[in-house]
């Protein structure tokens, strides 16, 4: 089994203009999914990133706060999860929750160095 990142580029939730009651049910989506996945056995891990960040920059080591004008999405967070391969991780990313409110997924596969 190979190990794939799932990585949740999102629209800030603040800016989605949903409900309390909206919002609540999107994230029993979200618990749904990641349960189904965990038993499943395929979600090795992941975590909700903050929306607050840094990014350093060239030789200087430019330091410059986030999140950053330019962008209107914003990494939400990741999934770790195990499959065959990138069309088993794609299939796996199906039922990903936030389709619904115009986010994405994007999948890349962990690449794994042994020392």
């Amino acid at each position: 089994m190979k190990e794939f990142m799932m990585i949740f580029v999102e629209k800030n939730y603040e800016d989605l203009g949903l409900s309390p009651e909206e919002m609540q049910a999107s994230m029993g989506k979200w618990f749904a999914w990641s349960e189904k996945m965990g038993k499943q056995g395929i979600l090795k891990w992941g975590h909700a990133l903050t929306a607050g960040s840094k990014r350093v920059t060239g030789t200087n080591r430019t330091v410059t706060d986030g999140p950053f004008a330019e962008s209107k999405e914003v990494l939400g967070g990741y999934y770790i999860a195990t499959a065959n391969n990138m069309e088993e991780a794609v299939k796996i990313a199906e039922d990903y929750p936030d389709y619904e409110h115009g986010n994405s997924l994007e999948i890349r596969e962990v690449m794994v160095f042994y020392i």
